[in-house]
């Protein structure tokens, strides 16, 4: 029988929120077994670049990250988010390492080419994800903290979409252990009412799933989030949790949305 591991995504909201971040640091502290967190870097990438007179450009909610943003990306991904919770977790008794893609060579990536007619810049989409070294680290008892930012192995760092690094870091690890992906943000799982939290819906399989975007109820940002986690349960990922932070702690009842 394989081994759990817990793959841990966090949103912006709750790198945005230092309140947030400290109670997820928390919770995420005291969950048994091995585990493994991604981050982004919420605003404080666009906070930061204005600062330093760096324009911020977005299509269809995606950042356009040519070379002075991505130098911001490398100082506020890999540096200053990914080192406050290095920092913050050591304060709770817990191992951990920052990465980056390019750290130990973890994740490939290749420069995404032109879509219709749209250069992204230096954004990369995942080629390859060094498996041994996050087993190595995870069997020494090392909790990797891994930014969204991966390399093209031609000295060229990237920055790549978290929701889809951790998709690939749990279907490169589901080889070797159970994995279970939590993408955790501000909703307690995917609401048919997205004013009304009581709307939960607690589980979707994927053949409910095409039903559900045909119906409208999924939509927008949470197409992509999902599409993503189905690919994962198709690759080896053992289940998929749609859920916020308090729904990781260790025995509570709270109720989240799980794919199969």
């Amino acid at each position: 029988m394989k081994e759990k591991l817990a793959v841990v995504k966090i949103g912006g909201n709750v790198i945005d929120d230092v309140l947030k971040l400290q109670e997820f640091i928390r919770i995420f502290s005291q969950l048994e077994g091995k585990k493994l967190l991604i981050h982004g870097g919420g605003k404080i990438a666009t906070q930061t670049a204005e600062r330093l007179n760096v324009e911020t450009q977005m299509i269809d909610g995606r950042r356009i990250t040519g070379d002075d943003m991505i130098d911001v990306a490398v100082m506020v991904y890999a540096g200053l988010v990914n080192k406050n919770i290095i920092a913050m977790l050591s304060s709770k008794g817990v191992t951990s390492i920052g990465l980056s893609g390019a750290d130990g060579n973890s994740i490939l990536a290749g420069k995404r080419p032109v879509v219709n007619g749209i250069d992204y810049g230096w954004v990369g989409d995942v080629k390859q994800v060094n498996a041994d070294l996050f087993d190595l680290l995870l069997k020494s008892g090392i909790t990797p903290v891994m930014c969204a930012l991966t390399h093209d192995g031609q000295g060229q760092m990237l920055n790549t979409n978290a929701d889809t690094v951790a998709s690939e870091i749990a279907i490169a690890l589901s080889l070797r252990y159970e994995v279970d992906l939590n993408y955790c943000f501000e909703l307690p799982g995917v609401l048919r009412d997205m004013e009304d939290f009581g709307t939960l819906i607690k589980e979707i399989r994927s053949s409910d799933y095409e039903k559900l975007k045909v119906e409208g109820v999924i939509s927008g940002g949470m197409i992509p989030k999902l599409d993503n986690a189905f690919d994962s349960l198709s690759r080896g990922v053992a289940r998929v949790n749609i859920r916020n932070v308090e729904s990781l702690a260790v025995n509570q009842n709270h109720e989240f949305t799980t794919l199969y």
